[in-house]
């Protein structure tokens, strides 16, 4: 692409950055046309790390420019159009939220629709082409964007789009032999009694391999207070993975502890949620982790859960309770699972650290911190649960 054409293009650019709420003008966009030229236009990462320290001013921006980008790249030439729709639909607060942090927050309307074209009239493939993209645009926002910011609308959508995940856990070899083609073991007492109808003629040799079962999981989620904004599209999740599942057991808790494994085995999710939140007492109130760890323990450790059992904690790590009593619960749980996983939204937050008494307490004894704060954050869990052995 010649160097005018592509400067058009990130004047557009930063049209578009300036009517979401950056705070650009025409001196940044001068900065900005010298820094493009300085740099060349053959490498992305060049280009957009040069946009990026010439546009970009705030920290909370830094998430929106760079979904912003990603368009741009994919299709610079449909880059205005796709904005331009996607910005008649989509509504974004430019006041920052608590805490500083400034949540890219849109809430999809309803649009006027176009008049229906005659049959005779043909799609064009330009228009073929604008819409593709912007179905992608909609997606990678989507996928992107923060549980605590989701819609009713989002939550509709990415519960098709969670529904399509593949059960990522690989089942786990038992000590029990089977008879199988290939094995680890030969199996003399099938190889002879085959042989004895071949009148004492070794035609075959016969196995034992282990058996292949589904490996257990144990899900413990936080539903207190500040994990609410989280707690309905995680429930979903939870939702996903224990429907049909035998092998899982679900819990949540605040307090204290509530096993709902019978809820989510229901089919329809809605009905199980309802059912869920009649029977939680505790939902959006305080938070005692090590208490709700050592009642695990004490009374449902032996009974749902076993040595080779991966046991997945999703909460933020905030704690009302004794520090004391929760490192000592995790490490007991630790000891009597194969993994241990703890999976905190507030990591969606790019200069987290976890520095409350809570996450220092339980830190020692977890395999894998992880954040589950949107939809591309559920993928790399699957992806991590996927390598397990």
């Amino acid at each position: 692409m010649e160097a005018h054409s592509f400067s058009d293009h990130v004047v557009a650019f930063g049209r578009v950055l300036r009517r979401l709420g950056f705070a650009i003008g025409p001196a940044q966009m001068m900065v900005a046309l010298e820094a493009v030229a300085h740099v060349g236009v053959s490498e992305k990462e060049d280009v957009k790390n040069a946009l990026h320290a010439c546009l970009v001013s705030r920290h909370e921006e830094r998430e929106l420019f760079d979904l912003a980008f990603k368009l741009f790249w994919k299709a610079p030439t449909k880059f205005p159009k796709v904005m331009q729709w996607l910005l008649q639909q989509t509504q974004i607060p430019v006041n920052a939220s608590a805490g500083g942090y400034h949540r890219i927050q849109e809430a999809l309307r309803e649009h006027q629709k176009p008049k229906p074209k005659k049959r005779s009239e043909q799609t064009s493939a330009t228009e073929i082409e604008l819409e593709q993209i912007v179905t992608y645009s909609q997606t990678e926002i989507l996928r992107q964007k923060d549980f605590a910011a989701f819609t009713n609308a989002d939550i509709a959508t990415a519960k098709q789009y969670v529904a399509r995940f593949k059960w990522p856990i690989p089942p786990y070899a038992s000590r029990r032999l089977l008879p199988a083609s290939r094995g680890i073991k030969l199996d003399f007492r099938a190889t002879v009694r085959d042989s004895s109808r071949h009148a004492g003629e070794l035609l075959r040799l016969a196995h034992l391999a282990k058996k292949k079962k589904p490996r257990p999981v144990v899900l413990i989620c936080d539903i207190s207070g500040s994990m609410e904004r989280y707690a309905q599209m995680l429930l979903h999740f939870m939702h996903l993975l224990t429907a049909d599942k035998r092998s899982v057991e679900s819990f949540v808790f605040g307090t204290r502890i509530t096993r709902i494994t019978h809820h989510l085995k229901h089919q329809d999710v809605d009905a199980a949620l309802a059912a869920v939140s009649k029977e939680v007492l505790d939902w959006a109130g305080g938070t005692k982790i090590g208490d709700a760890i050592k009642t695990f323990n004490f009374t449902w450790l032996r009974r749902v859960m076993k040595s080779n059992s991966v046991v997945l904690i999703i909460s933020d790590g905030w704690d009302r309770g004794d520090t004391t009593v929760l490192s000592s619960e995790m490490q007991r749980l630790r000891r009597s699972c194969h993994q241990l996983i703890w999976l905190n939204p507030l990591m969606g937050y790019s200069n987290y650290e976890p520095l409350t008494q809570g996450m220092q307490a339980a830190l020692p004894y977890v395999d894998h911190l992880l954040p589950v704060h949107n939809l591309v954050s559920l993928e790399q869990l699957t992806k991590v649960l996927a390598q397990i052995r």
